[in-house]
């Protein structure tokens, strides 16, 4: 649609940055201001106006740091494109295809910002119905931001609307009945967690015979079998997350998160006590090897969760972007 060093309005574009189903996304600068900004172009340009608007004006009912914001719609030379914020850095898909199985934190600390954003759209009425690591960014500085909402509805329009929309392998079973609900996102967001603890998809993407043993649940494994050090309170959770059974799920996004920030905060008990390294063992004694591994662990990027407002933060975050209190 647009290409290397073509201007639009007052955008210069850079450098195409990808394409999907829906539309292609340009690299650009807004040469007002010297700002980068990410420019989509919806493919179908002969759609109702107001239907182009679609997705700009629901994006423009969601501020959240976890979520790309919307800038501006615009319409030049008789192309539509939606004008959004930059963000440098990889999509989730990608992240997860060059480094396999995530470790435990970090893949924590992501479902917990993905679990944030999810909660604010869903609190504004607004499913995203295409939730998958290929819609999902990641800075370099660990922030997530959740992107593509071309497919999203509210949920008064959704509830009743019959179109499949979404990618098979994160749909949720209810809706290849076109029948998406809250816990419909919540379902993707469990593949996609399944994703990151294990390099793998539970399942491949349905087959029109495999629908019913999808409907009943019996396609995935619990996702510790697939990596055994994944602990089990965490793999229960993400069993719950992609329960085929729309009740037998969290029914909200707030409350994966409960469960994600309870699992990972050990009780009392299980925490050891810390023992003196006595002079009379050797190197390889069993005082000294605890005492490296507790060192080593410390060493290990934890998920980092705000001391005022208890949300969840980017890893290297040292502010709270929900109520700016310095970490």
């Amino acid at each position: 649609m647009f290409f290397r060093g073509q201007t639009v309005g007052k955008y210069r574009i850079l450098s195409p940055l990808g394409s999907g189903g829906f539309g292609s996304v340009y690299l650009a600068e807004d040469t007002w201001i010297d700002k980068k900004v990410a420019i989509k172009v919806p493919h179908r340009q002969n759609l109702d106006f107001g239907e182009l608007l679609h997705e700009p004006r629901l994006l423009a009912t969601l501020s959240h740091p976890n979520i790309v914001t919307v800038l501006t719609a615009e319409k030049q030379d008789d192309i539509f494109f939606i004008v959004m914020e930059y963000v440098p850095g990889d999509t989730l898909e990608a992240v997860i295809d060059r480094d396999g199985t995530l470790d435990l934190p970090r893949a924590l600390d992501y479902t917990c910002q993905i679990c944030n954003a999810m909660d604010h759209a869903h609190k504004h009425g607004v499913i995203h119905r295409d939730l998958r690591p290929g819609n999902v960014l990641v800075t370099e500085q660990g922030l997530i931001k959740v992107a593509d909402f071309g497919t999203s509805r509210f949920l008064e329009i959704a509830a009743h609307g019959t179109t499949v929309i979404g990618s098979p392998p994160y749909m949720a079973p209810e809706q290849f009945q076109g029948k998406a609900v809250f816990a419909s996102d919540i379902y993707s967001l469990g593949v996609t967690m399944y994703q990151m603890f294990t390099g793998v998809l539970p399942y491949e993407t349905p087959m029109p015979g495999d629908l019913d043993r999808l409907m009943r649940g019996e396609l995935a494994s619990p996702p510790k079998l697939k990596n055994p050090k994944l602990p089990k309170a965490i793999s229960d959770i993400v069993m719950k997350a992609i329960a085929a059974d729309i009740p037998s799920r969290y029914q909200s996004a707030s409350a994966l998160l409960e469960a994600v920030l309870a699992a990972r905060t050990p009780s009392p008990a299980s925490r050891r006590p810390w023992r003196p390294m006595t002079t009379t063992t050797g190197t390889g004694s069993a005082e000294v090897q605890d005492i490296q591994a507790r060192l080593k662990a410390r060493e290990t990027v934890q998920a980092k969760f705000c001391w005022k407002c208890g949300k969840a933060l980017a890893a290297r975050a040292d502010a709270c972007p929900f109520c700016s209190e310095r970490q």
